[in-house]
């Protein structure tokens, strides 16, 4: 599922909401037919694998912020992490390799770099539900090609939610949702949305150049 909307939609909110950063006052929020009230944080966490705009890396080594997603994993287990995330050839680069601790925040890495090191944890947490908050938008047009590769295949066989202000991002989402003011106001696949000429496809053009499919 993809959710769109301006800023201040709700589409931060009700990432929160899922991973139960505070509960719902009216309605509930069910996974498999449970109310996630019904269940501990810490349970519920251990379902769900988040990959954010900032990713948030400790001052320790690669490996280390990788096995972050797992940390019983082997050193090999965090190497085929790192390789289907497009993140084991800059790592090979780095004369310490896993070992090189990256600084505060991840300093000596660029963006697309940390963001491959939160979908190598991803990838090694192997949660059954992924959330994706806008977790390409800061992204060059080369880092984003290469993980966008990695998440096609992390998608596999998995729920999905991503939050995305590109909407190219979101074309092969099974059903997209348009939020503003807290509320739905649009609900379909890409193509469906565009031919509506609502909301979503005034949102596409902006993006596309005028450009909208017929």
């Amino acid at each position: 599922v993809g959710i769109v909307g301006t800023s201040g939609a709700g589409k931060s909110t009700l990432i929160k909401l899922i991973d139960r950063y505070f509960d719902v006052k009216s309605g509930a929020i069910e996974i498999n037919g449970i109310d996630i009230r019904n269940i501990t944080q810490d349970s519920l966490h251990k379902h769900i694998a988040v990959i954010p705009q900032d990713v948030c890396l400790f001052n320790r080594t690669l490996a280390e912020n990788i096995r972050y997603g797992n940390t019983k994993a082997t050193d090999e287990q965090v190497r085929q992490a790192a390789v289907k995330a497009s993140a084991d050839k800059f790592i090979e680069r780095f004369p310490d390799k896993y070992a090189t601790k990256v600084g505060d925040r991840g300093v000596i890495l660029s963006g697309g770099e940390r963001q491959r090191i939160a979908i190598a944890r991803a990838v090694l947490k192997n949660a059954p539900i992924l959330i994706f908050d806008e977790a390409t938008s800061s992204l060059d047009s080369e880092s984003e090609k290469y993980i966008q590769a990695s998440i096609k295949e992390l998608m596999q066989n998995k729920t999905v939610i991503a939050i995305a202000h590109r909407l190219s991002t979101l074309r092969e989402m099974d059903r997209i949702i348009v939020l503003e003011n807290g509320q739905v106001i649009e609900e379909g696949t890409h193509l469906s949305l565009l031919r509506k000429k609502g909301r979503y496809a005034e949102l596409f053009k902006m993006q596309s150049d005028g450009y909208l499919p017929s």
